[in-house]
């Protein structure tokens, strides 16, 4: 999960980014955070970097919050925002713009847990897929999934919360079958999803939450062909 703070006051984007983690780790997600100082910046990074939810001061330097998201609604009207600030003047302009939330200054943890929750309620992205195990049949949230990797006629999935499921289906069968679903091949006997890489190395793909999975000389360049053309195309 991508969220972008636009805060040009750092002890106030600090305070936010870590409460936003704090909520990751308190409901199991992986949260990716990227800190803009100007909305400039954010805007200027859209195209290829559009987060799931934005959350934006009002008063900044140059182009401010409000401005902003006149300009975001013109190409994104889903995106979740949440407006931060320590006057209560622009309320009813933040609802002409359909922000999610509008939060006085000082901000609490409590608050920011809240809007995430409300975050999550409202752009519910699961992807959920049916797969039988040794145990019987299970469905997945293919967005919690990090890889698959092969194990002969059976195949694992290592999920962002290191839980590993293992399947009775093979990893050719997985690479047609989930094709559409931003899993691509990184190495003979892995399929990585593209929604939770962070980085890709020349041996390997590093996840949202540190975790690694290898990557074959033969299909490094085409990995990072697809890893721009998804993100590109908004992830």
């Amino acid at each position: 999960m991508r969220i972008a703070i636009v805060e040009d006051e750092e002890v106030h984007s600090s305070l936010l980014h870590r409460y936003i983690l704090a909520w990751g780790t308190a409901r199991g997600k992986a949260i990716r955070v990227q800190v803009y100082v100007r909305a400039e910046n954010f805007l200027f990074d859209l195209e290829d970097h559009a987060p799931d939810a934005v959350f934006a001061d009002i008063q900044m330097p140059g182009m401010n919050g409000m401005e902003m998201v006149h300009r975001l609604r013109e190409k994104d009207s889903q995106m979740p925002v949440i407006f931060t600030t320590g006057l209560s003047d622009y309320l009813q302009e933040g609802y002409e713009v359909q922000a999610l939330h509008y939060l006085l200054k000082p901000i609490t943890e409590e608050k920011v847990f809240a809007c995430m929750d409300r975050i999550c309620t409202r752009k519910d992205t699961r992807k959920l897929y049916t797969v039988k195990t040794c145990d019987g049949m299970a469905r997945l949230d293919l967005n919690a999934v990090n890889y698959c990797e092969a194990e002969g006629h059976y195949a694992r999935f290592l999920m962002t919360d290191g839980q590993e499921i293992r399947v009775i289906k093979s990893i050719s069968d997985l690479e047609k079958e989930l094709s559409g679903n931003a899993f691509v091949k990184c190495h003979r006997c892995y399929l990585c999803n593209l929604e939770n890489v962070r980085q890709i190395m020349e041996d390997s793909v590093i996840f949202d939450n540190g975790a690694l999975a290898p990557v074959s000389r033969r299909l490094y360049r085409e990995l990072n062909r697809k890893f721009i053309e998804h993100y590109r195309q908004g992830g």
